[in-house]
């Protein structure tokens, strides 16, 4: 009898000095290396909106189980928090493998090399060490003690599981809801984005993307204006054209093809003059000539363009419609783009046309909002990129003796390039978040993936440099994201959970 009393005793010392190595190990690798368990922590689909907080938590909770562990006195609670640590640790794994979007990385430590089905193995085997241990100790406890009646020891187990598993998922909803609604600027990046990357090399570095349809990408060239280049989504079909234009001796400084198939505009905002024409023979008609000038220019049909110009009465950037009948007709309206400073570097942005959506869609630069805007620009709503920057910090001079307005000291850029296609908004962001690591700012293009018919950020992806170059600009075609950097330009298709190819209605 003695000798089996020995021997569970010994099993318990065992279990207690297992979790004790282990719970030291992991509390002190993480300490040791707290910024890369907090970026982990911060790229978890359940616990990013909490990274910050459960960062400092776990490794302390552990060392303070281990505390309790080596207390002969307080052993058994001792075991019973490594239960609830475990049970929390496998309904994390279990809610990550079965309910999440996708599956990050796993962690480092001890279990770096196990992928997550072994880590569910792992913590479920000192799960069951850690509930006998709690049998085993305690049939030392005095009869008084509530943990020697069996019923109260079961209650104490089913409380334990319970509480535990009800913790994590508590906590994976609210993190959700955080994340997508009210985000505390924490990005979230799914494992494996995007794959099947084909780069090319272009002759030159003066090409930009003019345009695309379903099976083609048009550049232009800012080195040859007229020169349209066309390549298949595959990037091995290449073909060059000419665009004919009258033959007008207009001074052109900053000539813009846009290509909306089967249309395309030329036009020059400087002169200022658009050119429509055909893709059929890319022929164009002068449709209008020194009626406005303009910064932005996209079409929305062979009819209609939106363009970004300054407001003569208010000096400040607006939005407006040209119409192309008989004779050119502009509606501007002054009350979309809202001033903050001076009405032009603050309300400086890009401006896109979501066909899919039949939306015109305005990014701000310098502060965290973009609007969604009726194609005649009338009715809007607005939207908020995850930054938390709601004013523009920008700052402007005036020079009297050149009576211009400039900017005094370079501004805090917010979002840098932006893509819309079918019911997302693509922001290529240009400030860093929470929990992530400094060195991917060094090798990669952030975009950050906005759903716009829910209105709610839904995850980022990488678009690495090439050459240390970051990308000069992008557009996406559904699944696929067309980037152009320098003279490569490259196709990457989009594979994430997170992510819905547009699918036309019938």
């Amino acid at each position: 009898m003695k000798t089996s009393i020995s021997f569970k005793n010994t099993i318990a010392d065992i279990i207690c000095l297992l979790y004790i190595l282990l719970f030291v190990y992991a509390a002190v690798s993480k300490l040791l290396d707290f910024e890369n368990f907090r970026v982990q922590l911060g790229q978890s689909p359940l616990l990013s909106a909490f990274a910050g907080y459960i960062a400092w938590m776990v490794p302390m909770l552990e060392l303070f189980i281990v505390l309790l562990i080596l207390s002969k006195r307080w052993r058994i609670m001792g075991l019973f928090g490594a239960l609830c640590m475990m049970v929390m640790f496998t309904a994390y794994i279990f809610i990550i493998l079965n309910y999440s979007p996708f599956v990050p990385c796993s962690c480092g430590g001890i279990l770096e090399k196990m992928g997550w089905e072994e880590h569910f193995i792992f913590n479920f085997v000192f799960m069951m060490l850690a509930a006998a241990g709690i049998l085993i100790l305690r049939r030392g406890v005095p009869k008084a003690h509530f943990i020697s009646k069996p019923a109260a020891l079961a209650s104490a187990f089913s409380m334990t599981i319970f509480f535990s598993i009800g913790i994590v998922a508590l906590l994976f909803m609210l993190s959700e809801d955080i994340i997508h609604h009210r985000n505390n600027f924490v990005r979230r990046f799914p494992k494996y984005p995007t794959n099947s990357k084909k780069t090319i090399l272009l002759p030159q570095a003066t090409y930009y993307i003019a345009g695309y349809d379903k099976g083609q990408i048009y550049l232009g060239n800012r080195a040859e204006p007229l020169a349209v280049t066309i390549f298949d989504i595959s990037l091995v079909q290449k073909k060059t054209i000419r665009i004919e234009l009258p033959k007008y001796k207009f001074p052109y400084t900053v000539p813009r093809l846009a290509v909306k198939s089967p249309y395309f505009y030329f036009s020059d905002g400087s002169v200022p003059c658009i050119f429509i024409g055909d893709t059929t023979n890319w022929k164009a008609e002068l449709k209008m000539y020194r009626k406005a000038y303009f910064s932005i220019l996209k079409p929305i049909d062979d009819k209609t363009a939106v363009i970004r110009a300054i407001d003569s009465k208010t000096k400040a950037n607006t939005l407006g419609l040209f119409t192309f009948n008989n004779d050119a007709s502009l509606q501007l309206n002054g009350r979309l783009l809202l001033k903050q400073v001076d009405g032009i570097f603050d309300t400086d942005g890009s401006l896109l046309y979501n066909s899919q959506l039949d939306k015109v869609i305005y990014t701000y630069a310098y502060r965290n909002e973009f609007l969604m805007i009726d194609s005649q620009i009338g009715n809007h709503t607005s939207g908020h990129t995850i930054d938390t920057t709601t004013r523009a910090q920008v700052s402007v001079a005036r020079i009297e003796s050149k009576k211009v307005t400039t900017l005094s000291k370079q501004p805090k850029l917010v979002n840098k390039l932006t893509a819309s296609f079918g019911n997302y908004l693509f922001v290529n962001a240009a400030l860093i978040g929470k929990y992530e690591p400094e060195i991917m700012w060094k090798q990669a293009s952030i975009i950050d993936v906005y759903d716009l018919s829910a209105n709610t950020y839904a995850f980022s992806f990488y678009v690495y440099n090439i050459a240390g170059r970051t990308m000069d600009e992008f557009v996406v075609l559904n699944d696929r994201i067309v980037s152009l950097n320098g003279r490569s330009l490259t196709i990457e298709k989009l594979q994430t959970n997170y992510y819905k190819p547009f699918t036309a209605s019938r």
